[in-house]
Order: C-alpha cells, then structure tokens, then sequence
C-alpha cells in the first residue's frame, strides 16, 4: 500500500455545550488537520495524489466552511444571538470538538472521491484527535 499525509492548517472558534470545564466558554484554536490517503498502486504519473491538489481541494473547502469561524452545536443557545449580530457562525448536529471536526474533513474529502483513509485534527500542539472508519 502506498499512503500520502497532507496537513493544512486553519484557526475556528468553537464552544462545547452539555459540558463542564474551560471548553463550555467561547474560544479559539490555531489548528492542523492532517489528511492521510491510501492506495494500493501509483497513478500514471507514479502517485497516490499530487500534493498541491489535496491541499487545494482541503483548504478550498476549509476557508468556506471553517476557517475563522465560530463553530457551535445547533441547539446552543447563544447561536441566534450570533448569527443575529451577523458573526461568521456555522451550526453542526453534534458538538464541535476534534474529534467531530476531523470526522467532517474526512467526509468531504471522501465525498470527493478521494482514497481518504484519516483524518487527524490538532487542536493544541499537543492535543491530536483523528477520525477513520472502522
């Protein structure tokens, strides 16, 4: 198998509802998504995927959809407020941790077409969550 890792990095805003700890308050991340593609042989040109066109389709998609954007659970309570005030705001179905972020690059990047295999999210220099299907 041969397999390429491609990491893009992105900043958003998020909160966690139904929660307790430092994450339930609005704040920020400068963040690093790693996208990881899995082939078992090498396209004509001898690669799993050119480089420039992963970051390419990943950060056209990050800049719409999640960079320097507040992310929030649909149901919290302060998202009327915020897209009422006009603020860059995107409601998910579940809470905007890591881990659900990184399942959300996965699905677009393998909804188009791509050989995804991970994705992992660094929301900290330290603090890594990935998604991949069982």
């Amino acid at each position: 198998m041969y397999r390429v890792s491609k990491s893009v990095s992105f900043c958003y805003g998020h909160r966690l509802i139904n929660y307790s700890g430092k994450c339930q308050h609005l704040h920020g991340h400068n963040a690093r998504a790693e996208i990881t593609l899995e082939i078992s042989s090498l396209d004509e040109r001898g690669m799993v995927e050119d480089f420039s066109d992963l970051k390419q389709l990943v950060w056209d998609w990050l800049d719409q959809e999640i960079d320097h954007t507040l992310l929030l659970h649909r149901d919290d309570p302060v998202l009327p407020l915020l897209e009422g005030a006009g603020e860059r705001v995107r409601a998910i179905d579940c809470n905007p941790t890591a881990e659900n972020i990184a399942r959300m690059i996965y699905d677009y990047v393998s909804g188009k077409g791509y050989p995804v295999t991970e994705v992992a999210v660094w929301e900290t220099e330290t603090s890594r969550a990935s998604y991949r299907p069982s």
